[in-house]
């Protein structure tokens, strides 16, 4: 049986789909946060519409929810282009590949999300078009093979990725601009909820939208998708106006603490705590005890502990930290084995 999303992932989710597009800036003017991102964009940008030019092709790196395919529509706007998408893993074959390129006009937006897992010899074909907007294409096969070059319209690759690592360095040497987006601070966050609340026409007071963002992992999409069912619960338990104490009795409900642990966070506080005398313990161990899987624990859950400070990882496993026990309301020891 698949496992329901957790709704503080910050994955994007069938729900969100519609939800999210409505609520994205288009402008950068309009985008809250990643100031000094937008500063570097808006002086590149500016000079390639000063020479009349494209833009020059953009990589934009960081955890899901921050914005990637926000900033990607933003970039397109502000250049006056049409923007095309698509993902790495559905780009299968070189010639899905060769069909966008070949229809995309002058100063058009090419953009990639998953680039990470686009396949290598896709990358490969790509080279060519980035660097030389031209396509080379292989007729035949055999001795009587020979190669076809395609000219293509000046365009703007923009690639998203969660995993920079996994793209290799000749292919992240042919963007001409890489930007990192990082996690939200509480004030940003409290103004995108604000912004969300308004477009929405959701009545929210100052106090109760710096709940929601306090609650929201530091992350825009999480934001929004809280804010939704806030409203959902204020419509039926309220006059539709969200107060903190509404936006309170609703998280509550939705078992999201405070500091925005959800119940499979917390459930792994515990058992490193409880079952395990707050560690340290291995991925695995600890995976069969909380019943998750070790994926899950390790590219979901643990990352978020680990920058709360709920927990460390030692070389000899996973440890709770005193932050943890106080959080979950339990006395930290005084001498600990680590």
């Amino acid at each position: 049986m698949e496992e329901a999303p957790r709704l503080v992932s910050p994955e994007v989710q069938e729900t969100d789909a519609g939800f999210d597009v409505s609520l994205r800036p288009k402008s950068l003017g309009e985008f809250i946060g990643q100031a000094k991102v937008k500063e570097n964009l808006s002086i590149f940008l500016e000079a390639a519409r000063g020479r009349g030019e494209s833009c020059e092709h953009v990589l934009l790196y960081g955890p899901p929810g921050l914005g990637k395919t926000t900033l990607a529509n933003v970039i397109a706007n502000e250049m006056g282009a049409h923007i095309r998408i698509t993902s790495g893993p559905a780009l299968e074959r070189v010639g899905d590949l060769a069909a966008i390129l070949t229809n995309l006009e002058d100063g058009d937006v090419l953009f990639i999300d998953e680039i990470h897992r686009m396949n290598r010899t896709i990358e490969e074909v790509l080279y060519p078009a980035m660097e030389d907007f031209a396509l080379d294409i292989i007729i035949g096969k055999g001795p009587t093979a020979r190669t076809l070059r395609l000219d293509l319209k000046r365009f703007t690759l923009i690639g998203a990725t969660t995993k920079m690592s996994l793209l290799s360095a000749p292919f992240r040497d042919r963007f001409g601009s890489v930007f990192h987006l990082d996690f939200y601070d509480v004030g940003e966050m409290s103004a995108i909820v604000r912004r969300s609340a308004a477009l929405l026409g959701i009545a929210v007071t100052d106090d109760a939208g710096h709940v929601i963002a306090s609650r929201s992992r530091r992350t825009p999409r999480i934001a929004n998708r809280l804010l939704r069912r806030v409203r959902d619960y204020a419509q039926v338990r309220g006059d539709g106006t969200l107060a903190p104490e509404i936006v309170d009795a609703a998280l509550l409900g939705l078992e999201i603490d405070p500091r925005g642990l959800d119940e499979s966070d917390r459930r792994t506080l515990h058992a490193i705590i409880t079952k395990f005398s707050g560690g340290p313990v291995g991925l695995t161990t600890l995976a069969a005890s909380t019943a998750e899987d070790v994926s899950t624990l390790e590219e979901v859950i643990e990352p978020f502990l680990l920058r709360e400070g709920l927990i460390d990882r030692t070389p000899r496993g996973r440890v709770a930290t005193d932050e943890a026990y106080l959080h979950l309301g339990l006395e930290p020891p005084t001498k600990r084995l680590l």
